[in-house]
């Protein structure tokens, strides 16, 4: 069976790591102070990267939270993903130079795809990922208050051709719920693109992680984010991590 790539996520809203419920800013929970101390604990528990999310970055289209994700980039011995609020080549640039390993960009690949795509070229599809986040199969963006008139396997099939190695799917509908995740929208996303997809959203019990690591066998499928789960204990990152291999 293949293993998978575990993501231990912080997303980060007034300086705080927070998780929302369905992407709603009013439904937020605070999980702790100090996003670097996050991180830190998730670094000693074995994770190897941790996917960070600026989340009032993606609200007001600004790097907002730049400081805590470049002291965790730079001072802890994993790699970075980050995304939130990167609108402009500027922004890439700026985290790509500052130890960050890989920008996810999400609004701006459906409002200038084209712009995105040269970012793949000019820094690598190692460093770009694609967050594509779906409400009902459609894409929303500026941080899920909006939907537009793409569909998240159109948007795929786009940047997979542009080169894009990496995407980060999110079904909003199950995003902070310990639901379960949307699978089958994963797997039609990698069957689409041939691209490694990262499922983000709802997972909520080891037996999430086992379906994702059943999925990769037979997709690209390809690794899992997992928040809420671990702030809610349902489980520890040692077990998803020995899970998910």
């Amino acid at each position: 069976m293949s293993s998978i790539q575990v993501f231990p996520a912080i997303d980060m809203r007034g300086g705080k790591c927070v998780r929302l419920f369905k992407g709603d800013y009013a439904q937020e929970t605070v999980y702790a102070d100090s996003p670097f101390e996050m991180a830190k604990s998730f670094a000693e528990a074995g994770a190897s990267f941790i996917h960070m999310v600026d989340l009032d970055g993606a609200k007001d289209g600004e790097r907002t939270h730049a400081t805590e994700v470049i002291r965790v980039a730079k001072e802890l011995p994993v790699k970075v993903q980050i995304g939130g609020g990167i609108r402009t080549e500027k922004d890439v640039r700026f985290y790509l130079e500052n130890g960050v390993h890989r920008v996810i960009i999400g609004s701006l690949a459906i409002r200038e795809p084209e712009l995105v795509a040269s970012f793949i070229d000019e820094f690598g599809a190692e460093r770009i990922v694609i967050g594509l986040d779906a409400k009902d199969g459609m894409v929303a963006t500026h941080g899920w208050l909006e939907t537009s008139n793409k569909s998240a396997i159109e948007v795929g099939k786009y940047f997979a051709k542009a080169g894009a190695k990496y995407f980060v799917f999110t079904d909003i509908a199950t995003d902070g719920t310990l639901a379960g995740p949307n699978i089958p929208a994963n797997v039609k996303l990698a069957e689409a693109t041939n691209a490694e997809i990262i499922v983000s959203g709802g997972i909520s019990s080891l037996v999430d992680i086992q379906r994702v690591k059943e999925a990769a066998q037979n997709s690209s499928v390809a690794g899992v984010i997992i928040g809420k789960a671990l702030y809610a204990g349902r489980f520890t990152l040692p077990e998803a991590l020995k899970e998910a291999e």
